[in-house]
């Protein structure tokens, strides 16, 4: 019985473990499965990363367009409400501008060079 006890204590050739990696036990079936689907999703999706620097690019331009937009909108609301309060101002524009004249008077236009 001693040489009967002596084979179960050591291992035979096929029962014998080979040493596994350790990176081995990490990759698991569900991490097979995350990994493309992270990887689809940050760079081949519509919202991929790349597509959301992208969009925020022209929100960045969008918005600075606006404040443009609004410093101009604001100064010709000021220049439309110095013309309304100020009628010599309006009148002078209006004559060398565009050329308009009172009904009682001829107005001569000289082109000098």
């Amino acid at each position: 019985m001693a040489s009967i006890e002596d084979k179960n204590d050591k291992p035979t050739a096929k029962e014998e473990k080979k040493p596994r990696a350790k990176w081995i036990k990490w990759v698991t079936s569900p991490i097979i499965v995350v990994i493309p689907i992270v990887v689809f999703l940050l760079f081949y999706s519509d919202n991929s990363y790349i597509n959301r620097t992208e969009h925020q690019e022209q929100i960045d331009e969008l918005k600075a367009e606006i404040k443009l937009n609004l410093d101009s909108t604001r100064y010709y609301e000021q220049k439309t409400a110095s013309l309304n309060t100020d009628r010599e101002r309006l009148e002078k524009i209006a004559r060398e501008q565009y050329g308009m004249k009172r009904d009682n008077e001829d107005v001569y236009i000289m082109d000098i060079r």
